[in-house]
């Protein structure tokens, strides 16, 4: 009968407002006789509209009503509309799964299955399958049909109470992947059953045990996926080996083709064996004796890490453990195997690039931020520390995955993204393989597919209302592909796992005794205090004691590889002591690339780093930042000390942050030329050092620059506010201004002042002086923090001279009364904090006097040479080797620097690259411009350079500054290892020493002596 036009109007309206694609072929399907009382009934088609594709599930209904005989359909409808329990989940089916509404459509009465709802059906058990199994094969349903097809026919109606419960949100999708893993182990038990029945001679002859792998193993199946199997037999009594094994391969032959075939009814899912040894090469059934030959000498590390989730499925259940029992010990030393963990790695890896470039953004399972990230980063963490911890021994992916975070080995805040990351992933999985039973990981790239899947998915993961379906859907999996991204390159390629990998058996949990023998092995000198420092940061039930246990076995190798292990096992227990409570500090350790390292090489190298990082610990985050040591640029740091003085109350506390900021990035500075000098996991030992020289000095420098602008600062805010009468301006000179520094270096510098208009000339000279004297009292002002020494030494008149002049004065004075010396020591001339433009205006003086027109006069390079030789015999401290003292011995620093310079004094007014205040780009530029042969300004720069690094080493190690070897054996090993000398080769660093400064010095003599 024909619906009134209104009454059809308002049915479209509603079949809009619910979201059907097609409301117009959707009230013609509502016009079929058998469906009026769907149409009358707003509850049913307010259920429809609930559905992940309300056409489909239409469409569904329709034809289920349809194949119903005509008694049953009345029954049925009213049934639908009175139970709320079977509307939604038969329902939720239809508008989810096309090829389970094609089931309902074959076998109409399955639907009575769905009608219960009770709580053994929610949580269904293996027993519960294996029940309705056997009623669907041997029981009435499956009376008069052939085995292969019944069994086909009761999984798929097993499959709908699994995939309601699932599409209505009363299991979550882990319970449903384990439910689908029981059925599965229900499916296998019924089809070994089936084989037994169809060959019983060969029943009788073995014992067969099916042991499921994959993710059937971890109880986290899909609804299609591959079964994962290896089969394993043993005769009963009375047969022979051989033909037992015969005998059960027919039957696991069989069993395959059971759940593989294609009929009438579909298919189940394939078995695969390919798992097995030897893979599809090999024997599909073997005696268990034979597993165990073939793993113990021909296995590869992907086929212990397969048997992470092995577990007997069907058939001999006592085989089944003895199989289990045997091959798990194998599985839990796979880690001690050479390169275990780069091999994992690799084949990670390897998987990714072996996926098709138009698929991999598509790709859920495989492809970078999907399931398999998740999946490989867990086991191979598993696989690492379960060899001394029972607990992470879980087949079970989210198990291991919160084992791992409660035992310490992933911070809980990561583990609970990916735990929430693989959730979604996998319920995305579910529901595309859910709507054709298609064996796929490809996320659709059509707008009907995508709207369903977004649709099934928004009730489960609580989207707001409104949201529109497919964009959210997108921007969810984007947002957690993302996510597994970043914490799976974070986990999964983690230095310190290859290095826990390698530790001998038993090294992570040491007896005091062994520990002991362990640590006099590795060179520690006092092993009794070791043990102390390592029962006091490993004992105890905590977090922060587990994680310590697993960080310490590896730390006291690195510690061992410094020439003072004691020492730094000594500074990681205070930076542990005082950064203990601190939640980021171990995650750090663990977590982030090679800071444990990192630290290691820090804290065992010296005392300058320790002792820096102890008064800030905090300052250890900088060995894991992405960036963390790598030199700031000045302006980043004077913008940040200048700031930091704004901010404080009083010169005292503005330049106490200054310093803060200096210490601070005094160790960053120290730490990357440690690290370099060392090498660590993935980041080798600097090949280049004068790169790496030319990198600490820029750094110490503007580190130098920036603190003495905020000491500029605060001296003048103190007095006069924002405006000093004078425009006054910093001089850096020496290393200073030639961007040099050291470590131990003080701060060579000249005042200059300059009237403000309107300022008389004694007043702008006595607010210079009184903040010149300011700068320099707060900067060596009693504190925790290095003091940083001002020297003026280098203005007019030395020490006897004012200590602050007016431009005009230095005019004055260099025209008058200037002396050779001076114009030497302004080559290294450079503004560094106050006023730019008289700074610049200071060089525009300056410039004639160091670099003069036609070069230097006889006499004047005479004086020089007068100066340089009167300096060797007088200022060389008395006692000192002068052919190791590195500033005034033979051809040491002030060799090579007074020849570059006479060089620059000389001929500087013809060779632009000769005016700078840089002694190797000096000498470059001397070369570049044919003063220097090639083989001699290399001799000069190996020995500049070599002298260099030394003073920077004997800071680094003995902590106070120094120009000669140090003469405590383990400080002298340190400054060794420092330079990049092996354990044991000291006399080899000196001898290189004095044979490179020999040749300088003998190219000094001609160059300079003009010998």
């Amino acid at each position: 009968m024909a619906v009134p036009q209104g009454r059809r109007s308002s049915t479209f309206t509603r079949l809009v407002r619910y979201g059907f694609t097609d409301p117009a072929g959707a009230e013609r399907l509502l016009d079929v006789p058998e469906l009026s009382t769907v149409r009358a009934d707003p509850v049913l088609l307010d259920a429809l509209g609930a559905a992940a594709d309300p056409d489909l599930a239409l469409h569904g209904l329709v034809r289920m009503v349809e194949a119903q005989e005509d008694d049953d359909r009345r029954a049925f409808l009213d049934t639908l509309i009175t139970a709320k329990p079977l509307r939604d989940r038969l329902i939720g089916v239809l508008g989810a799964s096309e090829a389970l509404g094609d089931h309902l459509a074959r076998h109409p009465a399955d639907w009575h299955s769905l009608v219960t709802y009770e709580s053994a059906d929610l949580h269904p058990t293996t027993p519960e399958f294996e029940r309705e199994l056997a009623e669907g094969i041997w029981g009435e349903r499956g009376a008069g049909r052939p085995r292969p097809d019944a069994l086909r026919a009761a999984y798929r109606r097993a499959l709908l109470g699994i995939a309601a419960r699932d599409v209505c949100g009363t299991t979550e999708v882990a319970e449903t992947a384990a439910e689908l893993a029981d059925l599965a182990t229900a499916t296998l038990l019924a089809a070994l059953e089936i084989a037994s029945e169809e060959q019983p001679t060969d029943a009788a002859a073995a014992r067969l045990a099916v042991i499921g792998m994959g993710k059937c193993g971890g109880h986290e199946l899909n609804y299609v996926s591959d079964v994962d199997v290896i089969f394993v037999a043993e005769p009963k009594d009375g047969v022979e080996e051989s033909k037992a094994v015969q005998a059960a391969t027919r039957l696991a032959a069989r069993l395959m083709r059971l759940c593989s075939d294609v009929t009438a009814e579909g298919t189940i899912w394939p078995v695969d064996a390919n798992l097995r040894p030897e893979g599809r090469n090999g024997p599909l059934v073997r005696t268990l004796s034979s597993h165990l030959a073939y793993y113990q000498r021909w296995a590869k590390t992907w086929e212990f890490q397969a048997l992470l989730k092995a577990r007997p499925m069907a058939g001999d259940a006592e085989l089944g453990r003895e199989y289990i029992d045997a091959v798990t010990p194998m599985v839990w030393q796979v880690s001690e195997r050479e390169n275990f963990v780069p091999d994992v790695q690799h084949m990670r890896r390897r998987v990714i690039e072996n996926i098709p470039a138009a698929q991999i953004d598509r790709e859920l399972k495989l492809g970078p931020g999907g399931l398999r990230d998740v999946e490989f980063a867990v086991q191979l963490l598993q696989l690492v520390h379960g060899r001394t911890d029972a607990t992470l021994r879980r087949a079970n992916t989210l198990a291991a995955l919160a084992a791992l975070a409660a035992g310490g080995y992933v911070g809980r805040a990561d583990a609970a993204s990916l735990d929430a990351a693989y959730r979604f992933l996998r319920s995305m999985e579910h529901r595309i393989q859910l709507h054709k039973m298609r064996r796929t990981h490809l996320v659709p790239d059509n707008e009907a597919d995508l709207r369903r899947l977004g649709r099934s998915l928004a009730r489960p993961f609580g989207w707001p209302s409104g949201v529109e379906p497919v964009e959210h859907l997108r921007k969810e999996w984007k947002r957690h592909a993302r996510e597994v991204r970043r914490l799976h390159e974070k986990l999964f390629y983690r230095p310190l796992l290859d290095a826990v990998a390698q530790l001998e058996p038993g090294e992570t949990r040491l007896s005091a005794r062994a520990a002991g023998q362990r640590l006099e092995a590795l060179g520690y000198a006092d092993p009794a205090a070791a043990l102390r420092h390592l029962e006091a940061l490993s004992s105890g039930v905590t977090r922060k004691a587990a994680i310590q246990r697993t960080l310490l076995p590896v730390l006291l190798g690195w510690f061992a590889d410094s020439a003072d292990p004691d020492a730094g096992l000594l500074n990681f227990r205070k930076v542990s002591d005082a950064l203990g409570k601190t939640p980021w500090y171990l995650r750090l350790l663990r977590d982030e690339g090679a800071a444990a390292e990192n630290l290691a090489r820090v804290l065992s190298a010296g005392r300058l780093a320790p002792d820096l990082l102890l008064r800030a610990p905090e300052a250890v985050a900088l060995l894991g930042a992405p960036d963390g040591l790598r030199p700031r640029g000045r302006a980043g740091l004077e913008q940040e000390v200048l700031a930091a003085v704004g901010r404080a109350d009083g010169a005292e506390q503005a330049v106490a942050a200054a310093r803060g900021v200096r210490r601070r990035e005094m160790f960053r500075t120290a730490a990357a030329d440690l690290v370099g000098a060392y090498g660590t996991e993935g980041v080798p030992a600097r090949t280049d050092p004068g790169e790496a020289l030319d990198a600490t000095g820029s750094a110490l420098s503007d580190l130098t620059a920036a603190t003495v602008a905020g000491a500029l600062r605060a001296a003048v805010r103190a007095e006069w506010g924002d405006t000093l009468p004078a425009r006054f301006t910093v001089i850096g000179m020496g290393r200073f201004g030639g961007r040099e520094m050291n470590y131990g270096s003080d701060a060579d510098v000249l005042f200059v002042y300059e009237p403000r208009e309107g300022v008389e000339e004694q007043v702008a000279a006595k607010a210079a002086f009184a903040v010149a004297t300011e700068m320099r009292r707060l900067l060596q002002l009693p504190s925790s923090d290095p003091p940083l020494l001002i020297d003026a030494d280098l203005r007019p008149e030395g020490k006897t001279g004012p200590m602050v002049r007016s431009l005009a004065s230095y005019a004055a004075y260099y025209r008058r009364w200037s002396l050779v010396w001076e114009s030497q020591a302004l080559l290294r001339a450079e503004p560094v904090a106050g006023d730019a433009d008289l700074g610049e205006r200071f060089i525009e003086l300056v410039d004639p006097l160091r670099y003069p027109a036609e070069g230097l006069g006889e006499d004047a390079v005479r004086e020089i040479r007068r100066l340089k030789a009167r300096m060797e015999t007088e200022r060389l401290p008395r006692g000192a080797d002068p052919t190791t003292h590195t500033k005034l011995g033979r051809g040491g620093l002030s060799d090579v620097e007074w020849t570059v310079q006479l060089m620059q004094l000389r001929r500087g007014w013809e060779a632009p690259g000769l005016r700078t205040t840089r002694t190797r780009e000096a000498l470059a530029a001397a070369h570049a411009a044919g003063l220097v042969p090639a083989e001699e300004a290399q001799t000069l720069d190996e020995a500049w350079m070599l002298a260099s690094r030394v003073r920077n080493a004997v800071m680094l190690v003995r902590g106070r500054p120094g120009d000669t070897f140090p003469g405590d054996s383990r400080e002298l090993a340190a400054v060794g290892r420092y330079l990049g000398y092996e354990p044991g080769h000291v006399g080899d660093m000196l001898e290189d020493y004095r044979r490179i400064t020999r040749r300088a010095r003998a190219v000094v003599e001609e160059l300079f002596y003009g010998a």
